[in-house]
């Protein structure tokens, strides 16, 4: 009986509280259940992979499969191939623990992938018409509102079908859950990449080695790496803003690190200075087929702004501009990334055995299962009043490029977000922007 989870534990969403906050949302807890909806002959289950790659995903895929078969003897586990669109393109690939015994050693998904295809009716019809009554879906915030999308129509048709969604983003921007599988591994693989820029930077006089990372809306591989290398001078995210001209702006910084080291490191995340980019070259806002807004090259832009300043003030420099963007994403999951993923998949067949629709993740070290909304409302993005964030500038020793309008309102917006008091040290400005924000709903 120790085996099995408590029906009625829960796992709190926030653990820091204060002694009179009111109770908090809670999640159910993930694991095992003495008893369960479905009978394991009567599971009909599927798989699909959506999105770009992530380390990881085989080893989920696996560990679904061999899950499903040795723990609750569930043999009709089928792959649908190519992402969304594959429910009703192509055939079911049926699969089996020996057919999937060795994927976890090779990056990618052996499933196929894709951005868009998410036609919600004919996908439903699919499911209905082939007997499919668990679904398990792998991707991120956009695959997982097309989760919930697929799941409100189930439940408006009346049809019984678990949804199970396992959050996938390289970003490690799924709100709620402490953090996605194959963030661990790309952190990792981002150090080759700064290694290599650094040594190609020190070899050099006033070398700069420029290393771009991914992170559309969300720092953190950024963030992370920088803090695990300590070899990085300057670390650009998406949710920081930076100027390049002026007093404290980044030239001044950039010239001010190669007089007192003669070489430096700088990692920005591909999301960053868009709104730079877009005003030195005006363009149309175009989407890929997630509707995800195409970027332009963040590392490219800074290489060419970087060599014309240093240009203009008769500066010899060397930089070595290094984008590993599809190296990082394409690599097996490391070790702690094949556990994480394990007791994920096995949390996500435990939940859906049990009859639940969800999204599976970890919540303050605890495995629990998260209603669709609460993780497609919001993006995690790293905080700038936050003291990680306090630890990279000490690390780095950059200049934080911020104004104290900026940090003013990161602030605001951070306790609005959590819904705290107003501090009775807050300034004037605090207070009336507080109030043109909550005017403005």
């Amino acid at each position: 009986r120790q085996y099995f989870v408590n029906a009625d534990d829960t796992v709190p969403e926030k653990v820091v509280v204060q002694k009179n906050s009111p109770r908090g949302v809670h999640f159910r807890r993930a694991g095992p259940r003495q008893r369960v909806y479905f009978e394991p002959e009567d599971v009909k289950a599927c798989i699909v992979t959506c999105g770009g790659l992530c380390p990881g995903l085989n080893t989920v895929i696996r560990e679904l499969v061999c899950g499903l078969s040795h723990m609750y003897n569930v043999n009709d586990v089928f792959g649908i191939q190519n992402g969304y669109k594959g429910f009703y393109s192509s055939n079911y690939l049926p699969m089996t623990p020996k057919s999937v015994n060795d994927i976890h050693k090779r990056g990618g998904t052996v499933l196929g992938s894709s951005r868009g295809g998410h036609d919600t009716h004919k996908i439903v019809d699919n499911i209905q018409d082939r007997g499919i009554n668990q679904v398990y879906i792998i991707g991120g915030d956009g695959t997982q509102k097309g989760a919930y999308e697929i799941f409100k129509e189930i439940r408006r048709r009346g049809l019984k079908v678990a949804v199970a969604g396992i959050p996938k983003t390289i970003d490690n921007d799924i709100a709620v859950i402490d953090k996605s599988f194959g963030f661990d591994t790309a952190v990792e693989e981002a150090q080759r990449a700064i290694d290599a820029a650094h040594v190609e930077a020190s070899s050099a006089e006033n070398g700069i080695g420029l290393v771009k990372l991914m992170g559309r809306y969300s720092g953190f591989i950024a963030m992370y790496a920088t803090l695990a290398s300590r070899d990085v001078d300057c670390c650009l995210i998406p949710e920081s803003p930076f100027y390049l001209e002026g007093e404290g702006g980044l030239f001044e910084y950039i010239e001010r690190r190669l007089k007192e080291n003669n070489h430096m490191v700088i990692v920005v995340a591909e999301g960053a200075g868009q709104d730079l980019i877009a005003k030195s070259i005006p363009v149309a806002d175009q989407l890929d087929a997630s509707g995800n807004k195409l970027l332009l090259d963040v590392g490219l832009w800074l290489t060419h702004k970087i060599k014309d300043h240093c240009k203009s003030k008769k500066m010899e420099m060397t930089i070595k501009y290094i984008d590993p963007t599809y190296m990082i994403r394409a690599i097996p999951s490391n070790a702690s990334d094949n556990v994480y993923c394990t007791l994920l998949a096995h949390s996500a067949i435990h939940g859906a055995m049990a009859g639940y629709s969800f999204t599976v993740g970890m919540v303050n070290g605890r495995h629990a299962y998260i209603p669709f909304h609460r993780v497609t409302s919001t993006r995690n993005k790293v905080k700038i009043t936050d003291r990680m964030w306090a630890r990279l500038l000490s690390s780095t020793n950059q200049p934080s490029f911020l104004s104290k309008e900026d940090i003013m309102e990161a602030r605001e917006a951070e306790r609005l977000a959590n819904r705290l008091p107003v501090p009775a040290s807050s300034s004037e400005h605090t207070k009336k922007h507080s109030a043109s924000v909550l005017s403005n709903g």
